[in-house]
């Protein structure tokens, strides 16, 4: 359903792979947006990256994924 494709109502997801999967993994995983898992950039650049957008990827704010699952999230990435 859609509710599954998001956060709770704190921003907050179970850790950083159903993070990504649900959310990251829409573009980045079917071609629209860039292959990023295993790509080696530092978590500190996919932090900024997320909250600050890019190109065409929105910037996400804090009530849509907050900032410990962001760390855990750039780790996974990583």
């Amino acid at each position: 359903s859609a509710s599954d494709a998001l956060a709770d109502a704190r921003g907050q997801w179970k850790d950083g792979k159903e993070a990504y999967e649900k959310t990251c993994g829409y573009c980045h995983e079917k071609g629209i947006g860039p292959k990023i898992k295993g790509y080696g950039r530092l978590p500190a650049d996919i932090i900024k990256t997320v909250r600050s957008g890019r190109n065409a990827m929105p910037a996400f704010r804090q009530t849509e994924i907050d900032d410990a699952t962001l760390a855990k999230l750039a780790e996974y990435i990583k």
